[in-house]
């Protein structure tokens, strides 16, 4: 299963369709995947396991979501006052 995480993080260019989110607007789709990135993180660092498959998400919300929109909530979770619940 590794393997296949490895193989297709190689092979990432960008957001792949994601039937949850059809519409021209990647917003949700942008905030969800940031989420699911600090969660798999969470849980996974938790538990002592490798935290490969979570760089999934990241990649995505990388390039789905605004540099500033992801500093600003970078801030928020250091400052405690982000609103997602992780």
């Amino acid at each position: 299963m590794a393997e296949d995480i490895k193989a297709k993080l190689e092979q990432y260019r960008t957001a792949p369709f994601d039937a949850r989110f059809p519409n021209q607007n990647q917003t949700r789709n942008c905030w969800s995947n940031y989420l699911d990135y600090h969660r798999c993180h969470k849980a996974l660092d938790a538990k002592g396991v490798d935290t490969t498959p979570c760089e999934w998400y990241r990649r995505v919300y990388k390039s789905l979501c605004p540099i500033s929109w992801v500093e600003k909530w970078d801030g928020q979770r250091e400052d405690g006052t982000f609103p997602g619940k992780i």
